[in-house]
């Protein structure tokens, strides 16, 4: 008997079609609240509207373009910060259950903070981001070049490699998918922090978009909205797997 295998992909919207069918029978037949929860059909027909009357793309691109800047400050400081704490044990030592206990605090509830810092505007929803997700990128780099083996080690000193050589021929490229691991992580932090103080300072691009919807109580829009951030979030963490598999060496 020939098994029948379905791709991935397939599989995830086939599973979320049916999830959305669910929903809209258990509306229809008054098992879940309709003044809560409103139709996925409702949902779905409303990004037209969004795209047209609410600027969702014009929205993005203001996001996009906070995030982005967050981002590359997240990657260039926490790697650089890991590198940093890797090569100075004293420093390491000193810092790194600091750094630890801030990747565990709710960054996102000193806004009012940001905002007497550098008042209503871009500037604070870029520099909760970058606060947010620095943690977790630098203690992931920091654990990515702990954990490259001995033996590796071994065979650069055998070659008599410099230390320049040695960390970009066999150090970075062993850390390579923890840093990753470390990217993403601090990356999520700083979407939901992003999203989350244009929501609360009702500035910016989709966060203050969902907090405009909810306030007319459009809730056909609001879960429209927070879908287009989670389907924006699934392509910018699969161009990033594709990133981190083209400077993985070759095995």
């Amino acid at each position: 008997m020939q098994i029948v295998r379905i791709p991935p992909i397939a599989f995830g919207l086939g599973c979320v079609a049916l999830s959305f069918c669910a929903v809209e029978v258990m509306l229809a037949v008054g098992v879940l609240n309709q003044f809560v929860i409103p139709f996925p059909s409702a949902v779905i027909s409303s990004f037209g509207r969004l795209f047209a009357e609410e600027q969702l793309l014009h929205r993005l691109l203001v996001t996009g373009a906070e995030a982005l800047a967050a981002s590359l400050l997240v990657i260039g400081f926490g790697i650089g910060g890991g590198i940093l704490l890797h090569r100075h044990r004293i420093l390491r030592l000193a810092t790194e259950s600091w750094i630890a206990a801030a990747a565990a605090a709710p960054i996102v509830l000193a806004y009012p903070l940001f905002l007497v810092i550098f008042g209503r505007s871009s500037a604070t929803i870029v520099a909760m981001g970058f606060v947010a997700g620095l943690a977790p990128a630098l203690l992931k780099t920091l654990e990515g070049f702990h954990g490259v083996r001995k033996t590796l080690l071994n065979v650069g000193h055998s070659y008599n490699l410099s230390p320049t050589q040695m960390f970009w021929k066999i150090q970075f490229p062993a850390a390579i998918p923890t840093i990753f691991t470390g990217i993403r992580l601090g990356l999520i932090f700083t979407l939901i922090n992003l999203i989350g103080v244009e929501f609360l300072i009702n500035f910016g691009g989709l966060g203050q978009l969902i907090n405009d919807l909810a306030e007319r109580y459009d809730l056909p829009g609001v879960f429209a909205t927070i879908i287009f951030v989670i389907l924006v979030s699934v392509a910018l963490f699969s161009a990033l797997e594709r990133i981190e598999r083209w400077l993985r060496p070759a095995r």
